[in-house]
């Protein structure tokens, strides 16, 4: 109760619209993704997003009172962008040219699987029930992308392209050793300037591999469609996704809000195969729903001690954020 007598706990209405925007918005990152890159360079286009999202949330933390970030701080930033967002988010809007994005979003839900898996390699032995989820989440990712004996009859495997699979596989990997790296990397009080901060250098970490690709734009030749998905992945992915999420971190306990882990890659799947035609074949359905439940095993597990099991928020896309660090599970 605060000082007037009335409840302190936000109202319902807005756990849930911030529940929904988390939810939505993030599963449908990876759509807006491929319709952005059907005109744009894949690295430009992820640049420009993220240093004009980043610009914002850098001034408003600011402007709100936020200290002026110190030198150490900028480096941590320059490292988490460039695992997070070069390494993790670069590497999916990349991959999302040569694979369809609801098979992109259902890879990248694989991220608490390898946080739990490098965590394990540390030495901090995961519970049991966490590793059951860690086994069932890869035979997961196996039935979604091996080799054809895996599908058991149900269908024509989807065909991938093996480069955009292992860059998939890579995104994951970065996003989850950047977010190990971020729980200890000097970061500002203020989560809004740190992400304003990481998504700043992820955006220069971007253009600079844009630039040595060569890549370029033809205005002429850029879609509306390219130019509002950009817009959408600005406004609603980075700036009011992301805000709802740090929101809901301080408002729900954290094992509520990481259940994006397991609802944005079902989004996307539907969003892929409706609004883009993308093929929904039942061994899709039957991996994305191995997949879910390995993540929901790990997620839903009470660790023996916390520096056990990464938080689920440490993840991003789609990438996805602890107050510390950068999420988007849109890896996206």
């Amino acid at each position: 109760m605060n000082a007037s007598g009335t409840s302190s706990l936000p109202a319902r209405w807005l756990v849930v619209t911030a529940f929904a925007a988390v939810y939505l918005i993030w599963g449908s990152t990876y759509l807006a993704i491929r319709f952005a890159i059907e005109t744009l360079p894949p690295f430009g286009m992820a640049a420009v997003r993220f240093l004009v999202a980043g610009s914002v949330l850098y001034a408003w933390a600011r402007w709100r009172g936020a200290p002026r970030p110190h030198g150490a701080e900028w480096r941590a930033a320059a490292i988490v962008g460039g695992l997070l967002l070069l390494g993790g988010n670069g590497l999916v809007v990349w991959a999302e040219q040569t694979v369809p994005s609801g098979i992109a979003a259902l890879i990248i839900s694989t991220v608490p699987l390898f946080m739990v898996a490098l965590d394990w390699l540390r030495g901090n032995r995961p519970p049991r029930v966490v590793t059951l989820g860690l086994v069932i989440g890869f035979v997961g990712v196996a039935v979604l992308i091996g080799p054809s004996d895996l599908k058991a009859g149900l269908d024509d495997a989807v065909p991938f392209d093996l480069a955009g699979v292992v860059g998939l596989l890579l995104a994951s990997l970065f996003w989850s050793i950047g977010s190990l790296y971020s729980k200890r990397a000097p970061a500002p009080r203020s989560p809004l300037l740190g992400i304003g901060m990481q998504m700043i250098m992820g955006g220069l970490w971007l253009t600079l591999v844009a630039v040595l690709r060569g890549e370029t734009v033809d205005l002429a030749a850029v879609s509306l469609r390219s130019s509002a998905a950009l817009g959408y992945l600005i406004v609603f992915g980075a700036l009011i996704g992301f805000s709802s999420y740090v929101w809901l971190l301080k408002v729900v306990p954290t094992a509520q809000a990481a259940t994006y882990a397991y609802v944005n890659p079902v989004v996307a799947v539907v969003l892929g195969w409706w609004l883009a035609n993308e093929e929904l074949t039942p061994r899709t359905i039957l991996a994305a729903l191995i997949i879910v439940v390995g993540v929901f095993l790990i997620t839903t597990a009470r660790p023996k001690r916390p520096e056990e099991l990464p938080r689920v928020a440490d993840q991003q896309p789609p990438p996805l954020v602890p107050e510390d660090c950068v999420c988007e599970a849109s890896g996206a």
